[in-house]
């Protein structure tokens, strides 16, 4: 069956598929998360997953959260499993009432070995024979209860969810360690970054969009996200390049309808779908090579992400438009996200989207329902350092040694400038390891691997790591606080200072005034810069 895959796997997808093979193989349960941009993929590590599922007898159910693409999915699993004695149905409305009631019977009695589905997979009546698999695409479409349902089923059942931007909640899981993640971050062969324009809604933007793709030979998405109105929208659009032949879908129409204008369309009878975001998930018509968002500054981040990637799925040159009108007021958030979609447009940004998703709206209640939201009661880095602990406990990992409550004030700008370090994700993991240092010897491996990646740092990054030396050096000395204020140094300790602890200051430092639990040094009786002189009483007091 992996033979059989007409693509070459990418290193990150082998990682995946390893990974989930792994997981499905111990004695607990899965639960990993494999986040891959659109087309990166991810169907195939859950096809392999689900393979191996059925051939230990066991029946696989995939969850999406539209018939559109459910219907997909059922495409490329029933085609992809043709030559295998494995039995793919589908539950979903495109399905009429009596054919529904024949698949529910037949995951009862075992004969279903996969069923691909919308929530309707998780009503009441469809009970399986013995459910080994549960794959959950787009994972960011479903809320909390969905996927509580989807746990209840079978508390046994390994779970693996897909999505190209996780919500903030669920990377936030992922990142503290309460799941397991994959990341597929090597795009496929021949792929091309989607060219994107924030631009003001004119009639020229849009004349101009559709006509170069009709003239290429390709075809439009045109999103429109309210389906009152949506009809004059299309109308408006055949006034504007009138050579185009239109057609609409949304999510109100009859099932069979929309079926056959998604067909119709796949087949390229029509040159322009406009619709809802309808398409969002998943929908892979490699013709459509330019997309237009109307309104885009009222969607959200991942949907913006996900809309986006529904083109540049071959190896032609795809283009978005994220359009707004000037009497639209964008709030500050939706600024950031047309901000962050714009700037994300290099190839595998999914997970630096839902980094910044992750930043604008917080990280969401593990224990609750909310999938987003900031946990202003103890602040996220404390949250984070908890949630770190508690997890590393359940796991029965070691507790790190924390460092002491010190404080250091000494008047210095700190900072990791933007020409110094341009990636916005990359600093923030700086930041990050830079918090976390907790040995001198990392402190200097660290300093290296700058020098080495960005080349000599600015004062502010100095000035950075400097204030991190002196907190380590303030611990190994048991010192409480540490300041530089004006001409004076002073260093506040947490216990009475030993008499040979003074004789050893006052021998390097003989102005130096030595009290029960305090130095304070005159920067102006310091022959040596001060900063220098700060480290040697330090290390005095540390020896």
């Amino acid at each position: 069956m992996e033979n059989a895959f007409p693509y070459t796997e990418t290193p990150d997808q082998l990682q995946a598929i390893e990974d989930t093979k792994r997981d499905m193989e111990r004695g607990r349960p899965m639960d990993r998360l494999i986040v891959g941009d659109v087309g990166y993929g991810k169907t195939e590590v859950a096809l392999r997953a689900a393979f191996k599922a059925v051939q230990d007898g066991k029946q696989v159910a995939i969850v999406v959260p539209t018939t559109v693409l459910a219907q997909q999915h059922y495409e490329t699993f029933a085609e992809r499993l043709a030559t295998f004695p494995v039995n793919v149905e589908m539950l979903s409305r495109f399905r009429s009432p009596p054919e529904q009631r024949a698949v529910a019977e037949g995951i009862g009695t075992g004969e279903v070995d996969i069923v691909v589905g919308t929530h309707r997979v998780l009503q009441k009546d469809v009970q399986f024979r013995d459910l080994g698999l549960v794959v959950i695409d787009e994972e960011h479409r479903f809320g909390v209860k969905h996927k509580e349902r989807l746990k209840q089923m079978r508390t046994e059942v390994d779970v693996l969810s897909m999505t190209a931007t996780p919500i903030p909640r669920t990377l936030h899981m992922a990142l503290s360690g309460v799941r397991d993640i994959s990341v597929i971050e090597t795009p496929p062969e021949n792929r091309q970054p989607i060219e994107t324009h924030v631009v003001e809604r004119s009639d020229d933007v849009l004349r101009e969009a559709i006509v170069r793709e009709i003239d290429r030979g390709g075809q439009v998405y045109y999103v429109h996200n309210r389906v009152q109105g949506i009809e004059q929208e299309a109308h408006r659009l055949r006034e504007l390049v009138p050579t185009a032949r239109y057609i609409v879908a949304h999510g109100q129409m009859d099932d069979r309808k929309l079926e056959r204008v998604m067909v119709e369309f796949a087949d390229a009878e029509h040159d322009v779908l406009v619709c809802t975001t309808i398409i969002e998930s998943g929908l892979d018509i490699p013709n459509v090579n330019t997309i237009v968002i109307n309104r885009a500054g009222t969607l959200g981040l991942a949907q913006l992400y996900q809309l986006r990637g529904r083109v540049g799925r071959s190896a032609e040159k795809a283009y978005a438009y994220l359009l707004y009108t000037k009497e639209q007021h964008l709030t500050e958030q939706a600024r950031k996200r047309l901000q962050a979609v714009f700037e994300a447009s290099e190839l595998g940004a999914g997970f630096k989207i839902a980094m910044h998703d992750l930043e604008i709206r917080g990280a969401g209640n593990i224990l609750g329902a909310e999938q987003h939201g900031h946990v202003a009661a103890v602040g996220f880095e404390l949250y984070t350092q908890l949630l770190e602990e508690a997890v590393n406990e359940q796991r029965g990992a070691p507790r790190a040694a924390a460092l002491p409550e010190i404080t250091i004030d000494l008047a210095l700008s700190t900072a990791i400038p933007d020409d110094y370090v341009p990636s916005r994700q990359r600093k923030l993991e700086l930041y990050r390891r830079i918090a976390g240092l907790a040995l001198l010897d990392d402190l200097a491996g660290l300093r290296e691997e700058l020098r080495d990646r960005y080349g000599p740092p600015p004062e502010p990054v100095r000035n950075l790591l400097y204030g991190v030396e002196i907190k380590l050096r303030a611990a190994k000395a048991g010192a409480t606080e540490v300041r530089a204020r004006g001409p004076e140094l002073r260093v506040v300790m947490g216990r009475d200072i030993q008499p040979d602890e003074r004789a050893r200051v006052l021998r390097s430092f003989p102005r130096a005034q030595a009290g029960q639990r305090q130095i304070r040094l005159s920067v102006l009786d310091v022959k040596a810069d001060w900063r220098d002189a700060l480290t040697g009483l330090l290390d005095r007091l540390a020896a």
